[in-house]
């Protein structure tokens, strides 16, 4: 959820400091703040509102704070202020700075989904939902417009929410904000566990001189591709036998003490947990070109290795055999839901089109941006489908972190998953700050009330992710279930039902509109629902 402490408030902005209470209804204000604020808005009025002469300086004002916007499972990234209220990014910058947000760990749980869909539904519902959650975020986009007799230029999404929905729209927005940051945590911690165990792994061998199998099938040769969940009826846990001559109890034990869900996510707090305390995280803000590099790296690896694979596709309608999938499978749902978080930037887009210099284009960019996005998903997610060599292995084998798929001494994995670590690392503690901040802040009135308060919270997302991370390291469904439940409200109901009340108010509510956008609201509960029966 997007999260600012100050925007570039013109004419006046009061500083955190002089606010004497948070917990009025009415925010209370020093002698010294109220008199600034009178000065400036007397100054304001000697001219006519186009004309900027007299509107107070940079140096008048307080020093606005940090502002970060953030996309659940992409990347977090600090915002540069605006000058003079006017946004100076291009549109090719706009643009990429939306997919850079939109793209992240998602993508590595599109070649399941489809695979959980259905190879041509799946293609169809990644060009549905790209359309449908663009068109909702264009009334994210627009929803301040339809206010009336009111400066909404500063206004964010939650803003707009409390207008219309008053406390009710204030304390849900807070809820859904926690779902998707506290989810979006969870699904970084276990990946952090996976990458840091395969590239743990992958050390320990190549510095002792160990060949080693992972006890799974897979296909032969240098291109090897396995399949972890043919091992066992739970979760693979990469287990390797050494065939090579040396000192078979120091492996053993590297193996007791280096596993991917009994001790490796437990190693991961001594490292995560004092960044999570840190009181600005303005420092990881500086990493989030990883974030780039990662994907781009991702879409170069799935280039080669599908080139080395050859295509493997084999349409069965309905059917299913040994070896491939039907093309339209009950399961759709869960791609779905993932799909839902994949292209979720609703929280921040207003801040991000704010920033555009040329205003006019917003749609355009917006929508250019979502079609780069919706092309990178079907790229990756149809490539590793179709390439997937079945046979000798079952399509069924694809796994929820498509990177499952290639063992722990494959150079280029190994590469990604080292990109994928360093970039969490720095994104994680970003996500912790934003969770921080909105809840603290909700409740407490700071941010940072102690080192009591701040540890308590830490521990408890640590925590949750640790649990995830032994009992149920399934990033897929950790992904649709806060995909589709946070979803719920920023991209199906809120927009519609925002946009249904302000043609309504107008007298320009007609039947058809309305009748699309309760469709759209019942899309997003069925979404929700069928997560957790399917």
């Amino acid at each position: 959820f997007f999260f600012f402490f100050s925007p570039c408030l013109r004419p006046f902005h009061v500083e955190p400091t002089n606010i004497v209470s948070v917990n009025d209804d009415m925010q209370r204000v020093t002698d010294e703040a109220s008199a600034m604020n009178k000065r400036i808005h007397y100054y304001s009025r000697l001219t006519s509102p186009a004309d900027r002469a007299l509107i107070a300086p940079d140096h008048v004002l307080p020093a606005p704070d940090e502002i970060y916007v953030y996309s659940p499972l992409g990347t977090a990234f600090k915002v540069d202020n605006c000058t003079d209220g006017y946004g100076k990014n291009s549109s090719i910058v706009t643009i990429f700075m939306i997919w850079n947000t939109m793209m992240g760990t998602s993508i590595l749980s599109i070649p399941w989904g489809i695979k959980q869909a259905g190879f041509t539904s799946g293609i169809i519902l990644i060009l549905v939902m790209g359309i449908l959650t663009l068109y909702c975020c264009y009334r994210v986009v627009e929803s301040r417009k339809m206010i009336p007799l009111i400066d909404t230029s500063n206004w964010e999404f939650p803003d707009v929410c409390k207008y219309y929905f008053g406390s009710f729209g204030q304390w849900s927005s807070l809820l859904f904000s926690m779902v998707s940051l506290v989810g979006a945590m969870v699904v970084y911690w276990v990946l952090m566990s996976n990458f840091l165990f395969n590239t743990g792994k992958f050390i320990y061998n190549f510095v002792h001189d160990i060949n080693v199998t992972d006890i799974v099938p897979g296909t032969n040769g240098s291109n090897k591709v396995i399949c972890p969940s043919a091992a066992s009826g739970h979760t693979p846990q990469n287990r390797s036998v050494m065939f090579s001559s040396g000192n078979d109890t120091g492996f053993e034990l590297f193996e007791e003490w280096w596993n991917k869900s009994q001790t490796v996510p437990f190693y991961l707090i001594a490292l995560l947990l004092p960044l999570l305390n840190l009181k600005s995280p303005s420092f990881f803000a500086k990493f989030n070109v990883l974030g780039t590099i990662s994907v781009v790296y991702l879409v170069f690896l799935v280039t080669v290795k599908a080139a080395r694979l050859g295509i493997h596709v084999e349409y069965n309608w309905f059917t299913e055999n040994d070896f491939f999938v039907p093309e339209f499978r009950i399961l759709f749902p869960q791609l779905t839901g993932v799909l839902t978080l994949a292209f979720f930037i609703h929280n921040c887009v207003i801040t991000l089109l704010q920033n555009n210099k040329n205003q006019e284009n917003n749609v355009r960019d917006l929508s250019v941006a979502y079609f780069l996005v919706g092309l990178t998903y079907l790229y990756v997610g149809a490539i590793i489908f179709a390439s997937f060599p079945s046979p000798p292995l079952s399509k069924e084998c694809i796994e929820q972190n498509f990177l499952d798929n290639f063992p722990s001494d494959d150079i280029m994995s190994f590469v990604a998953r080292i990109f994928l670590l360093f970039q969490m690392m720095t994104v994680y503690p970003l996500l912790g700050y934003l969770a921080r901040v909105q809840l603290l802040r909700q409740f407490f009135g700071n941010a940072y009330p102690s080192i009591f308060h701040v540890l308590i919270l830490n521990v408890a997302i640590v925590g949750a992710g640790v649990a995830m991370a032994r009992f149920y390291p399934n990033i897929g469904g950790i992904i649709r279930y806060s995909g589709a439940t946070c979803g719920l409200a920023f991209v199906f109901v809120y927009p519609s039902l925002i946009y249904v009340i302000s043609l309504h108010r107008a007298g320009q509510l007609t039947w058809p509109a309305l009748i699309i956008h309760i469709f759209i609201i019942l899309l997003g509960l069925a979404n929700l629902i069928a997560q957790f029966l399917l």
